[in-house]
């Protein structure tokens, strides 16, 4: 039966093959990402931060929408988008990888998959690559085909993701390495299982390939996690933010450029691979860069859920810079923010000023990731003795 709630969204919104599932399940408010609906509240999202570190949630994620890249040059095209060097990537592996423009600016975070020698999906950030991948398809003289499939991902993340995932799959799935994929059925339902996900924890993300089946996979799912304390979800702003995760329109856009984030091992420069942005990227790197991001801590009682609007940093009193995702992590008892600011001002305990909603407010320049600094969590292998 179709949910008929109304949220407010015409019907240029997509609504995702888990919609009716997730708002009969408690969603009760949802976000547009990628022009589709996301739900982003399942009730109190310190509750769903506890239960993504110590259980495991299912989130409907169908808005990372797959750019797929078939065809004899596949490859060479996939290449063609990234500056990270995908030469020695293995059919089954995963990456991450950022896509730049002309001026090495970043229009996307993407996982790229590779599902065969010459297939590729780009599982994307909130922004339209696949018109980006088409245009440059048009005049680049290769053999590609570049198309959105029928592919709707969910993220199972959490400690207990390891056994439901058994009890779906078998004890082989354990086998599944860190950023690696594998194509699957569950009860006839087409699946491709990866060992990834937007939460730095422990996780799985399952792209289903019938949209029409969405409904009977969330509802496998979450019976087969129920004995594990599986609850729906949402993608933790907590916890990315924790681990120094970056939200594309949020951390970054087309104006900001990988060496900003400290993302250089993301560009490969040194390789014959022409990409766009290669001599973009060549300049900025060897001229240096103006600005860097970093991380704060936040002074004042704590925030009221994350930032909506960017936040002013200050130095005695001079701009230099500015907030872009800030949130009281319940579990360090802090404030947490990335923030971007000139580069001469990026020293870890250097003082500065945020204006957090027009009040002047102490913090601390840090480090990131804020916890679990060497991805132990999400890397850990899941095969159990």
């Amino acid at each position: 039966m179709s949910m008929t709630r109304n949220f407010g969204f015409g019907t240029q919104i997509r609504k995702s093959p888990y919609f009716d599932a997730t708002v009969r399940w408690g969603a009760t408010g949802f976000s547009v990402y990628n022009h589709m609906y996301i739900p982003r509240d399942f009730g109190d999202p310190e509750q769903n931060f506890w239960n993504l570190v110590t259980t495991a949630i299912l989130c409907d994620v169908a808005v990372e929408r797959q750019v797929e890249i078939t065809g004899p040059d596949a490859a060479r095209f996939t290449q063609m988008l990234t500056p990270r060097d995908l030469s020695t990537m293995s059919v089954g592996q995963c990456k991450y990888v950022l896509i730049t423009n002309a001026e090495g600016g970043i229009l996307n975070d993407p996982i790229v998959l590779r599902l065969a020698e010459d297939h590729f999906w780009l599982s994307l950030a909130d922004s339209d690559i696949l018109l980006w991948a088409q245009g440059l398809a048009v005049h680049s003289g290769l053999d590609v085909t570049i198309r959105e499939p029928d592919v709707s991902p969910l993220q199972l993340q959490g400690p207990q993701s390891r056994y439901i995932m058994q009890s779906l799959f078998g004890e082989d799935i354990l086998d599944l390495r860190y950023f690696w994929l594998r194509e699957v059925e569950l009860d006839g339902i087409p699946l491709v299982v990866s060992r990834t996900g937007w939460s730095s924890e422990l996780g799985y993300e399952i792209y289903l390939r019938d949209g029409s089946r969405g409904d009977e996979l969330w509802e496998r799912i979450m019976a087969a996690g129920a004995p594990y304390g599986l609850q729906p979800g949402h993608t933790s702003t907590i916890r990315r933010i924790e681990a120094g995760m970056l939200s594309y329109h949020a951390d970054m856009d087309a104006q900001t450029n990988p060496y900003e984030l400290g993302l250089g091992r993301l560009v490969n420069l040194d390789t014959e691979a022409e990409f766009i942005g290669k001599a973009a990227l060549t300049r900025i790197r060897d001229e240096g860069i103006s600005r860097k991001q970093v991380g704060l801590l936040i002074g004042g009682g704590p925030l009221n859920g994350p930032n909506t609007v960017f936040w002013p940093v200050a130095k005695d009193g001079t701009p230099i810079g500015k907030v872009t995702s800030a949130v009281y992590s319940p579990r360090l008892g802090q404030n947490i923010a990335l923030a971007l600011v000139a580069a001469e001002h990026a020293v870890l305990g250097e003082t500065v000023e945020v204006r957090v909603d027009d009040v002047p407010t102490r913090a601390e320049i840090v480090d990131r990731p804020f916890f679990d600094p060497k991805k132990a969590l999400a890397t850990d292998s899941v095969r159990v003795a």
